[in-house]
């Protein structure tokens, strides 16, 4: 089971923060301060200039930044060395349904674990959610590719065949 931490600035919607679900749930440790990431973890960040890949199994621990995404451009996690992009996938949260790359907080973490092989502890996290299974009901095909891609570049690849 991989660890699962979270940034988060209270800069969305506490009633529909899937983190703070989590939280309560035991399943995610939360950081109010970026600098408190761990420095092992791997950051699940949009920018970053590589995709997650099968590749990366094994990290200490998953981040997720958990704010809206109008702040996000002021979140400095740039200079951590493990930084990794989702690959294309639909979010299926009931805020952005059917939208790409809108993903929440507990469907990037899904996305993640699934990807590197975790599809149990996905799963798990998900069931906290009337909506959580669709998720992956909605995204199987591409994730499963992902999953047995061999690295980054083939992520890449696997992903212009969805968008």
């Amino acid at each position: 089971m991989i660890p699962l931490f979270a940034y988060r600035d209270n800069s969305c919607d506490p009633r529909r923060c899937s983190v703070k679900k989590l939280e309560r749930r035991g399943c995610v440790q939360v950081f109010s301060r970026v600098e408190k990431i761990p420095r092992s973890s791997l950051i699940l960040d949009p920018k970053a200039p590589q995709a997650l890949s099968p590749g990366d199994r094994s990290p200490k621990s998953l981040t997720v930044l958990d704010c809206s995404w109008e702040v996000f451009e002021e979140i400095q996690v740039s200079r951590w060395p493990l930084r990794r992009a989702l690959p294309f996938l639909v979010a299926a949260n009931p805020g952005h349904f059917g939208r790409p790359f809108m993903l929440n907080s507990v469907e990037a973490f899904a996305a993640a674990l699934a990807i590197l092989g975790e599809k149990e502890q996905a799963e798990e996290i998900l069931s906290a959610f009337s909506w959580g299974m669709r998720f992956l009901e909605v995204n199987h095909d591409p994730l499963t590719e992902y999953a047995c891609a061999k690295d980054s570049a083939e992520v890449v690849e696997i992903q212009s065949c969805y968008i």
